[in-house]
């Protein structure tokens, strides 16, 4: 590899547009959240009023504050370069997004399960909150028992998957928007595009996974043909004629 090429790999600009771009997808949903506080604290009313988390707001307080922490500090973990430089603060780190994304799945079940179901939303997305939920829960935890046993791949495997479906509410208010200027509206349509939300992250979650463990493999792979090729020279020199 080149000096050239190395810098190439190891330049910020290589890595940053990820971090960047994954917090920029959840935008829309932190905004949200963040003005459902200041109008649950009693600030002004800068988007539509909701009565069902009136009298019992504390479940959105905990999902809009344990999404902010896990979307921002998640993003961050996407960043190979950093992680390699700051291994402490990716554990440390890593322990607060398992809590952090614990929180988030367990209050979004708690909001499906206590509230009413929002006019608009049906028996579809209903079952698909309490699955994927239930799903960001799994993932987290077998992401870290995984870490635990010094299972690296699967460690990323899972928490790559979790983080997916934390981030579904960015990518649903795409899907939506799309979903109805394409097909209109409808409860039955509205739930199919929040359900393509999380399918679209699954998906895309598949493929990274998939992509780093076949670099994962190709270094081991070209170092075997090095060694390879390296003994093949070698026994060819030694059975060379002395002059």
């Amino acid at each position: 590899m080149t000096t050239r090429n190395r810098t190439r790999q190891q330049s910020p600009r290589s890595w940053w547009p990820v971090p960047v771009a994954l917090v920029a997808l959840s935008a829309i949903p932190l905004v949200m959240g963040s003005l459902r506080l200041v109008q649950l604290a009693g600030g002004p009313e800068l988007i539509a009023a909701d009565e069902r988390f009136a009298t019992f707001p504390l479940p959105v307080v905990l999902h809009v504050l344990g999404s902010a922490i896990y979307v921002l500090l998640g993003a961050l973990q996407f960043v190979p370069r950093f992680r390699r430089r700051h291994r402490t603060w990716h554990r440390r780190a890593g322990r607060v997004l398992v809590v952090a994304g614990l929180l988030v799945a367990s209050s979004a079940l708690w909001m499906t399960l206590l509230y009413q179901q929002k006019l608009g939303t049906g028996d579809v997305l209903y079952v698909l909150r309490l699955a994927f939920g239930s799903a960001m829960i799994a993932c987290l935890i077998l992401g870290f028992t995984a870490i635990r046993h010094r299972n690296i791949a699967a460690h990323r495997a899972w928490m790559i998957r979790a983080y997916a479906i934390g981030l579904g509410a960015g990518t649903q208010a795409f899907t939506e928007g799309i979903g109805q200027a394409l097909l209109g509206s409808g409860e039955l349509r509205g739930d199919l595009a929040k359900a393509a939300g999380f399918a679209l992250n699954l998906g895309v979650a598949e493929w990274v996974i998939a992509r780093q463990s076949t670099l994962n493999r190709r270094p081991r792979h070209t170092n075997a043909q090095h060694t390879e090729r390296s003994l093949h020279d070698n026994s060819a020199h030694d059975l060379r004629p002395v002059s």
